[in-house]
C-alpha cells in the first residue's frame, strides 16, 4: 500500500472540490483504500488470477473512465470509517462523475504538455476485468507545521515551521476489488508504480498519503518498506452515508515515505 483547494490531500477536487481527502493543506492524490494484506511468497503465486496484467493508461480516455467506475466500488462501497455498505443510486452517479473527472485531470493526456510522469496503472485479468488500480506522479510534498498543542500532546506531527515544498514522485488511488484480494494484487501495483518512478523518472524516493484509521493500508504500506514522515491532524474525509449523504468526516492523514532501489535492507533504514 496525491487537487488543491484550500489545503486538499488525497480526493476528487471537485466533490470539495476533492474527491478523497481534504485537509487544511495543499496536496493531490486519493486515500489508499483498505485492501487486505496480500499473500506473500508462493500462496500469492498460486491464487494469482490467470492472465494478471499490469500496464498504463498512458491517458486513454476510456481506459480511465472504466477505472473511475471500479474505483467507486472497490474504494468507496464501505469506505474505512464507516462508510455505507452499499452506495445509493444518487450516491454512485455523484462519486463515479468525480472521479472519472478526477482521473482525467491527473492522468490524462494534456495538450501542448510534454510532461507524462503521472500515470495510472491498471491490473487486468485474462477476460480483461478490472481488478486493480494505482495512480503515480510527480506532484508537490509539503510538511504541516506543528503547534504549540500538538507537542504538548505528544502527537507525531513535523516539528517546528513549515519546511519548504518539493517535487517528488506520490502514489495514490490504490485500490484492489474486492473478489481479487488477498492475491498478491495490491503488492504487485506498488511494486510497478515504484519501478516507473525509479527507472523512468529517475527518483529514488516515493512518498504517500493514507488514512490513519485505515489499519490494514498502513500494515500493508510498513510491510512494503514505507514509513511513516509526519501525520496531519486537520485532515477532512469524504464519507457516504448509509443516509446516501455525502459528508465530511473528521480524520487523520499519514505521511509515508519509502527509499527506492535499496532492496530488503532499504526496509528497515531510518530513510
Amino acid at each position: 500500500m496525491t487537487t488543491s483547494v484550500s489545503r486538499c490531500h488525497l480526493l476528487i477536487p471537485s466533490i470539495l472540490s476533492l474527491l478523497l481527502l481534504v485537509t487544511t493543506r495543499t496536496a493531490t492524490g486519493f486515500n489508499a483504500p483498505p485492501p487486505a494484506a496480500p499473500l506473500l511468497g508462493i500462496g500469492a503465486i498460486l491464487f494469482r488470477p490467470r492472465g494478471t496484467t499490469i500496464r498504463p493508461s498512458e491517458g486513454d480516455k476510456q481506459v480511465l473512465a472504466d477505472a473511475g467506475k471500479f474505483f467507486v466500488d472497490a474504494f468507496w462501497t464501505n469506505k474505512v470509517g464507516g462508510g455505507a455498505k452499499t452506495l445509493s443510486g444518487s450516491q454512485t452517479m455523484s462519486l463515479t462523475r468525480q472521479q472519472v473527472r478526477e482521473f482525467d485531470r491527473r492522468y490524462g493526456l494534456r495538450l501542448g504538455s510534454a510532461d507524462r510522469r503521472a500515470e495510472l496503472l491498471i491490473c487486468t485479468n485474462s477476460d480483461d476485468d478490472v481488478m486493480g488500480c494505482v495512480g503515480i506522479e510527480v506532484d508537490t510534498i509539503r510538511r504541516p507545521a506543528a503547534s504549540d498543542d500538538d507537542q504538548s500532546l505528544g502527537r507525531q506531527v513535523a516539528v517546528g515551521r513549515r519546511s519548504p515544498s518539493f517535487a517528488a514522485p506520490l502514489m495514490s488511488n490504490l485500490a484492489v476489488g474486492r473478489r481479487w484480494r488477498r492475491k498478491g494484487l495490491a503488492e504487485d501495483l506498488v511494486a510497478k508504480a515504484e519501478e516507473l518512478a525509479r527507472k523512468q523518472w529517475g527518483y529514488d524516493e516515493c512518498y504517500l498519503y493514507v488514512e490513519k484509521q485505515n489499519v490494514a493500508a498502513v500494515k500493508l504500506y510498513k510491510k512494503l518498506g514505507y514509513r511513516v514522515v509526519w501525520e496531519d491532524g486537520d485532515a477532512k474525509t469524504l464519507l457516504p452515508t448509509e443516509g446516501g449523504q455525502l459528508i465530511n468526516a473528521d480524520t487523520v492523514i499519514v505521511c509515508m515515505k519509502k527509499r527506492l532501489g535499496a532492496g530488503v535492507l532499504g526496509r528497515f533504514l531510518p530513510f
